[in-house]
């Protein structure tokens, strides 16, 4: 079995921050030029804004995390796909859904974070529990 290349463990190592619900810890784990890209292809970018971002997801859902099953490598870049899941904190509604990710990697920092998921179930929760 091959030992994890520095992509795999960099990438590897920003779904281990986003599943401690950490946002100092994501934001750390990002290069000074991040870009966030959710599914909606809404861009964010500057660590404050990324701070708050996460602060504002975990405190709607505090459980969120990603659930690697695959990941396939490119020169910089890591695909990874699998479930991401939370509970929603007002509602206790849970939701599970098939999700995709893509991390552009500089040295041992993500540069590019995107989602690829179809969020109706986690838009239907929130309609309901506004």
């Amino acid at each position: 079995m091959e030992a994890p290349s520095n992509l795999e463990l960099a990438a590897l190592a920003f779904v281990t921050a986003i599943n401690s619900q950490d946002p100092s810890a994501i934001v750390a784990r990002c290069t000074s030029e991040h870009v966030f890209v959710d599914s909606l292809g809404n861009h964010v970018t500057g660590a404050d804004r990324l701070q708050e971002g996460w602060e504002w997801y975990f405190a709607l859902f505090p459980d969120y995390r990603i659930d690697v099953e695959a990941l396939a490598l490119g020169s910089d870049c890591v695909l990874l796909s699998g479930w991401a899941s939370a509970t929603h904190a007002a509602s206790g509604a849970k939701w599970r859904i098939p999700a995709a990710w893509r991390a552009i990697v500089a040295g041992d920092h993500i540069s590019h974070w995107q989602v690829y998921a179809d969020n109706k179930p986690v838009y239907e929760i929130l309609s309901r529990n506004p």
